[in-house]
């Protein structure tokens, strides 16, 4: 059986994640239990406060931790990867399930980004916030012509969402001038950092340096670059487009389009959360496309997955 692997991004992580798999589940144990570190992670995914999940450092890796595991599942129970794409940190997870990194690299390179991220975060005054319903377009220009600091688009994630983050100020100015144009609802994220902006861009000098010293092989299968939204070919290099996606705008939403007018149709989210199969859902909608997907969130939801 063959499905397109998708896999969340931050913001999805909640205090609980994979610990039924843990419990439950011995490949899943095996998998987790094979990585460095695996028992500070597993602490904080367990017993951890909401707070110190959401961390930067701490989420990246018990997302990569979650996903290690349920890749593992999925392949012994034949189910197989026939493309892969991720939101933001989720990209890593798709390049992890196409061969690119091994489990070992993929979960390391998620504490090192994540380290790098939090402390590219330290000490800025910024907001973000998803503007529902408004033109990409309309939205750009706004924040362009930004009389108050820095404002961007960091996020469009599906028709009908957009996230943009900038300096607090810049932000507040940004959502007035964007209701003005008739969007009637934007909600502040509660998030750890100004992600997928240009205060991002010394977190991508570290890891251009990590990444250099990282084996990067070949995909096995087609994946999504989120910073260029396009399929990343053979002649792309894969540690640039990563260091470029920390800094950039995640075009998540054409990732989707293109899987989605590609003739894919057959998804499965690797969560938590079920966000992805939201975005992509929204998407096939936009395009008057028919699509199965599944999330994969508990054990619950595991066995429901492996029967379709």
């Amino acid at each position: 059986m063959e499905k397109v692997f998708l896999f969340a991004g931050q913001g999805s992580q909640r205090t609980g994640m994979g610990i039924d798999f843990y419990e439950q589940c011995l490949s899943f144990k095996n998998a987790v239990d094979s990585l460095e570190d695996h028992d500070r992670i597993l602490r904080i995914m367990r017993d951890g406060t909401e707070e110190e999940l959401t961390l930067t450092q701490n989420t990246q890796k018990a997302m990569a931790v979650f996903a290690v595991g349920i890749v593992r599942m999925l392949l012994e129970d034949g189910i197989k990867p026939v493309a892969a794409c991720g939101l933001s940190l989720g990209e890593y997870g798709a390049l992890f399930s196409a061969g690119v990194f091994s489990a070992k690299e993929y979960v390391d390179i998620l504490s090192f980004r994540g380290e790098a991220m939090a402390e590219a975060s330290e000490g800025i005054d910024f907001s973000m916030c998803a503007v529902l319903g408004a033109d990409r377009n309309m939205v750009q220009g706004i924040c362009e012509a930004s009389e108050k600091g820095y404002v961007a688009i960091s996020n469009i994630n599906c028709p009908g969402q957009i996230v943009i983050c900038g300096e607090t100020e810049a932000v507040r100015w940004a959502e007035e001038r964007i209701k003005k144009q008739g969007c009637k609802r934007i909600v502040k994220l509660n998030v750890g950092g100004p992600f997928h902006t240009r205060f991002m861009e010394p977190a991508g000098k570290k890891l251009r340096d990590h990444l250099s010293k990282v084996r990067i092989n070949k995909t096995a299968i087609p994946v999504l670059s989120n910073a260029t939204g396009t399929f990343i070919s053979e002649s792309d290099d894969i540690r640039e487009l990563l260091v470029r996606q920390v800094s950039s705008t995640v075009l998540l939403e054409d990732n989707l389009r293109k899987l989605i007018i590609s003739g894919y149709s057959d998804f499965i989210e690797i969560g938590p959360g079920k966000t992805m199969a939201g975005f992509v859902k929204r998407t096939a909608q936009a395009l008057d496309k028919q699509i199965n997907v599944v999330s994969i969130d508990s054990v619950e939801d595991y066995r429901k997955a492996v029967r379709i």
